[in-house]
C-alpha cells in the first residue's frame, strides 16, 4: 500500500435553506436505538479483515491535542506520530508503508509548531475555531478566528455552532453563521461541529446537520469531545442519513467525523460499519470520513499487534504524545 490519496470530492457549494423540509424532518429514536444495538450486538470482522479495517481506520484519523496545557514539543510528538502512526516493526510485518493518518487538529496557537514539525509534507493541519468549544464569543471575534487560522495554514477548520440557534429553532441565523464562516474559509474545508449532546432531540441533530450542509459545511461532526456526552451510534446514524439524502437531492458529498469518546478499536469498527452500511465504500476514506480521537490509536495499535504475534502488549509499547 502507498500514501497516495483519491482525489478530493467537489466541495459543497451548499443551497438555499429550506425552512419547510427542516420543520418536516422527523426520527424514530426507538428505531435509531435498535439500529446502534444490532451493531453492538453483531458480530466484528475478524482477522486479517479486522487488521486492514483498523488500518483505514488509522488512515482516517484527526489525531488530536487540545488541552490546555499544549505546547510545542507535544504538538512535535503529535505530528512525528501522526506521519508514521503504527510501530515499524508492525507496519512491516502487515505488509504496509506510507500509512499516516488523515489530519492532525490543534488550537490556532499551536498550528506554526505543527507546520515546523511536518516539514512541508502534505499532512492537512485543522485547527478548531469560533469560540472552540462553547462558541460563544462575539461573532465578529469567531470569524476574524477563522480567517486567522486559514492564513497561518490550517486546511481545515473545525467550526462550532451556536447550540442556542437549534435550540430555539433559529435556522435562518444558524444557516447564515455557518454560511459566513464557509466563506471565511476560502479553500480550507469547513467541519461544523454540531455539539449533539447539547441538541437535546434527534430531531434538532437532523435538522442542524442540514441547515450546516444547505449553508455548505464539507463535513459534520458529532462534538468537542468536551461535552457530558459526545459521539453516540444512534447520533451517528441521524447525521449519516441526512449526508446520504442531501447527496440524493444536491449531488454533494459531505463528511461525517464522530468525535469524543472514541477511544476503542471496537469502537472505531462499529462507526465504519456504520459508513458502510448507511453511505457505501466510498465514504470510508479520509475525504469523506474522519475520527476525531487521540487514545484510539493506542488501542488500534495494540489490537494490530495481537494480530501479528497473537499477543497483547502493555500500552506504553506504542508512542503517543
Amino acid at each position: 500500500m502507498t500514501s497516495s490519496r483519491p482525489p478530493n470530492p467537489r466541495r459543497n457549494d451548499g443551497c438555499t435553506l429550506d425552512l419547510d423540509w427542516l420543520g418536516g424532518l422527523r426520527v424514530n429514536r426507538n428505531a435509531s436505538d435498535r439500529r446502534a444495538a444490532s451493531l453492538a450486538a453483531r458480530r466484528s470482522v475478524k482477522k486479517e479483515h479486522q487488521a486492514a479495517w483498523l488500518i483505514q481506520a488509522v488512515r482516517c484519523m484527526d489525531l488530536t491535542t487540545l488541552g490546555g496545557d499544549d505546547t510545542p514539543g507535544r504538538v512535535d510528538r503529535l505530528c512525528r506520530k501522526a506521519l508514521r502512526p503504527l510501530r515499524a516493526d508492525i507496519a512491516e510485518a502487515l505488509g504496509v508503508s506510507g500509512v499516516q493518518v488523515g489530519a492532525v487538529c490543534v488550537y490556532h496557537e499551536m498550528i506554526a509548531p505543527a507546520l515546523r514539525s511536518l516539514g512541508g509534507c502534505d499532512l492537512p493541519i485543522a485547527a478548531v475555531s469560533t469560540g472552540f468549544p462553547a462558541g460563544l464569543s462575539s461573532f465578529e471575534t469567531r470569524l476574524r478566528e477563522v480567517e486567522l487560522s486559514v492564513a497561518a495554514g490550517a486546511r481545515e477548520i473545525d467550526i462550532v455552532i451556536t447550540r442556542q440557534h437549534v435550540l430555539t429553532g433559529d435556522w435562518q441565523t444558524l444557516y447564515d453563521e455557518v454560511r459566513a464562516y464557509r466563506q471565511a474559509c476560502g479553500e480550507a474545508h469547513v467541519k461544523a461541529i454540531l455539539a449533539t449532546g447539547d441538541l437535546v432531540t434527534l430531531e434538532n441533530v437532523a435538522r442542524a446537520s442540514w441547515a450546516c450542509m444547505m449553508a455548505g459545511a464539507d463535513f459534520i461532526k458529532t462534538s468537542t469531545g468536551k461535552e457530558a456526552v459526545n459521539a453516540t451510534l444512534p447520533v451517528a446514524l441521524t447525521m449519516l442519513r441526512a449526508i446520504r439524502e442531501y447527496a440524493e437531492q444536491t449531488g454533494y458529498q459531505v463528511g461525517f467525523k464522530p468525535a469524543g469518546g472514541v477511544s476503542s478499536a471496537k469502537a472505531a469498527l462499529q462507526y465504519l460499519i456504520l459508513m458502510k452500511e448507511e453511505l457505501g465504500i466510498e465514504w470510508m476514506r479520509p475525504q469523506l470520513f474522519r475520527i476525531g480521537a487521540s487514545s484510539l490509536l493506542t488501542d488500534i495499535e495494540r489490537q494490530l499487534e495481537h494480530f501479528v504475534t497473537g499477543q497483547y502488549s502493555a500500552a506504553h509499547r506504542h508512542a503517543m504524545p
